[in-house]
């Protein structure tokens, strides 16, 4: 069976509830190998709320019914503040990306308590910002930015990083909407071990296979290169 699309690939799946400090309930799903220890923990941060981006944001949805499977990793994936999906819908209103600080935490804290190894923030669009924004504050093992805009993240916030050793890989759309690759050499020059990638062809929104299996593809090389090149069928071939 070829990996495409919606393909939910096995693994052990919990519907979980995150707790924020200022009292909201947070609705998400933990994903993680069915029968292996995970190798890392990737939390991921979805798109703009208000644009239509939700735990469910095609990427992320992929990456859970996926990389547990191809490359032995956790993936926490929840909707932030006053979002909905299918799994339904966070507490809270929308606050722009400011109390959204207290959702990346109630992650990390959720991590923690689960003893959940070496977690990697994996931002699209929107959840870069709050990566960029907020990462800093937590102990991770590194970032990784899909489409990153740099609407909410100052140059100051972006230039922080250069004082982090943790790796920050920025996977920078061809043809994206906000941030091309030049623009994007430009405003994250100031963070000397950044690996920047810019993705022939590529979009905002990462339509299509050839570009998830990209997208896929640069995540598992940073934080587990080890399950590389990833199986496109299922069950792999020996």
């Amino acid at each position: 069976m070829e990996i495409r699309g919606p393909l939910e690939l096995p693994a052990q799946r919990e519907d979980i509830e995150l707790r924020t400090a200022d009292g909201l309930t947070l609705v998400g799903e933990l994903a993680v190998p069915e029968a292996a220890l995970p190798v890392a923990t990737l939390v991921t941060l979805h798109p703009l709320p208000t644009a239509g981006g939700f735990m469910d944001s095609h990427i992320i949805r992929k990456a859970a019914a996926r990389l547990p499977a191809l490359a032995d990793l956790a993936v926490l994936r929840f909707n932030t503040r006053g979002t909905t999906s299918p799994r339904g819908t966070s507490d809270g209103a929308f606050d722009g990306g400011a109390a959204e600080r207290l959702d990346v935490a109630a992650a990390m804290d959720f991590v923690r308590a689960r003893s959940l190894p070496r977690p990697w923030l994996l931002g699209w669009s929107f959840g870069t910002e709050l990566a960029l924004k907020y990462g800093r504050d937590h102990d991770i093992a590194g970032v990784i930015l899909l489409s990153p805009p740099l609407h909410r993240a100052t140059d100051a916030e972006v230039a922080a990083w250069a004082a982090s050793e943790v790796p920050l890989v920025v996977l920078v759309p061809e043809f994206d909407d906000y941030l091309r690759p030049d623009e994007a050499r430009e405003r994250f020059a100031s963070i000397p071990h950044v690996q920047l990638i810019a993705v022939e062809g590529g979009k905002h929104l990462w339509v299509g296979e050839t570009q998830t299996r990209r997208v896929l593809t640069e995540i598992v090389a940073a934080v587990n290169p080890s399950a590389l090149p990833l199986a496109t069928h299922w069950p792999p071939a020996d």
